[in-house]
């Protein structure tokens, strides 16, 4: 590992690089993770209930899919600094508040994409479950093995708006070298330096990196149909 991190260092100018992977990858994974579980489940509680007012929750939730991020950044650090509602967290300039931040702005996103998909399979789903005589439970857990290759996009999808993100973090985050730094924000102050040569080799890493995660989850996913099926 210490070779790792003097080979990187070798590479970028002092701007905390092996620091920022590690800040971001543990941003973008619990901030994935929180998201995926808050909007699949409100996704299929969205699709599920009928009540006065849905379409009107249903626009809200489109129009949260595509909120600029640095808006949410602004909002959590009003929420999260010293004097706001949330200050006695002590969040501000964390990656508590980094993830925070994330899960706000992504959880829209996987919500409207599981409602979208539930709404065009859930009918058919739920007849087929109710003629095998189905409980709800088991109708439920039948719609995520029908619908787990659309989440999963829906998942794929929540951790690259994740680990591309800049704005937010770097309002809440404060882009703190060794701390909260993360791979954007580093390219972003290359970028202000007049770095520009390390921040599009940052950049490529970054892709690189993004590229590895996905094929890598594609992999466990084959692998895990393959045992399913045989």
């Amino acid at each position: 590992m210490n070779y790792l991190e003097e080979l990187i260092s070798s590479i970028f100018t002092d701007v905390g690089v092996y620091d920022a992977i590690k800040v971001t990858f543990q941003m973008a994974v619990w901030s994935t993770l929180l998201s995926s579980v808050f909007g699949i489940s409100l996704g299929l509680a969205l699709e599920r209930n009928h009540f006065p007012g849905k379409r009107i929750v249903i626009r809200i939730n489109r129009t949260l899919m595509g909120v600029p991020p640095v808006v949410v950044g602004l909002f959590v650090y009003m929420l999260i600094m010293r004097r706001g509602p949330l200050g006695f967290l002590n969040l501000l300039f964390t990656i508590r508040g980094m993830i925070l931040a994330q899960t706000l702005i992504i959880t829209p996103i996987i919500c409207g994409m599981t409602y979208s998909y539930a709404a065009k399979a859930a009918p058919e789903i739920r007849v087929f479950a109710k003629t095998m005589g189905a409980s709800r439970r088991q109708t439920e857990v039948l719609m995520l093995k029908e619908m787990k290759y659309e989440l999963y996009f829906a998942v794929i999808t929540g951790f690259g708006r994740s680990i591309s993100e800049v704005g937010a973090v770097m309002l809440v985050g404060g882009n703190i070298k060794g701390n909260t730094r993360t791979m954007t924000t580093a390219i972003a102050l290359l970028k202000s330096q007049g770095i520009f040569h390390e921040g599009m080799a940052l950049g490529v890493l970054l892709l690189v990196m993004a590229f590895l995660i996905q094929s890598l989850a594609d992999f466990f996913r084959k692998e895990a149909e393959f045992h399913e099926n045989y």
